[in-house]
């Protein structure tokens, strides 16, 4: 197997994790924020926004609930977004499409064209926890018909090892 194929099998499985888990995280922290003050808000979303590994959307903190909600998740500038890792799991896929199976494109297709017609405003104000279902319903499809459909040799072990190492990358920032 070609390296270029092994480390774009590798990252486009570390994206996709890193998505889900995002989606994840600020779904339960959405969830939180209503039983809380919003002192204790903005300290979450600091320590969320640390443990996702990124930076706050500007230098006054995490006071607006739409605009980090918008950073994590919508803004392409922001390298770990949501839309942003999905976005790269895709390129590494199109990369290496003869390695992978054609369900596995067309799920992973899906997910990214679905995320990208999506109105940020028009999520906050209706049902926000729907999108983020999706997006982890997307990444279990995705993983489900990679298990079922592609053959289990280098390249399967190359998406597992990426899968893995970013779920260990991500509990360890969550611990620290």
């Amino acid at each position: 197997m070609l390296s270029r194929v092994a480390d774009s099998l590798y990252w486009m499985s570390r994206y996709l994790e890193r998505a889900e888990n995002a989606a994840r995280l600020i779904d339960v922290h959405l969830s939180l924020r209503l039983d809380q003050s919003p002192t204790v808000a903005g300290s979450r979303w600091e320590r969320l926004a640390t443990s996702l590994q990124t930076s706050l959307p500007s230098s006054e903190g995490p006071d607006d609930d739409f605009e980090m909600v918008t950073w994590l998740t919508f803004d392409s500038s922001n390298s770990n977004s949501i839309v942003s890792c999905i976005g790269a799991a895709r390129e590494n896929a199109r990369q290496v499409r003869e390695q992978i199976s054609s369900e596995m494109w067309e799920q992973l297709n899906q997910l990214y064209l679905s995320s990208r017609q999506i109105d940020s405003e028009a999520i906050w104000l209706s049902q926000p926890h729907e999108f983020f279902q999706s997006v982890k319903d997307g990444a279990y499809f995705f993983q489900g018909i990679t298990d079922s459909t592609m053959n289990h040799g280098e390249g399967w072990h190359f998406i597992q090892i990426g899968r893995y190492i970013e779920r260990a990358r991500l509990i360890a920032s969550l611990l620290d």
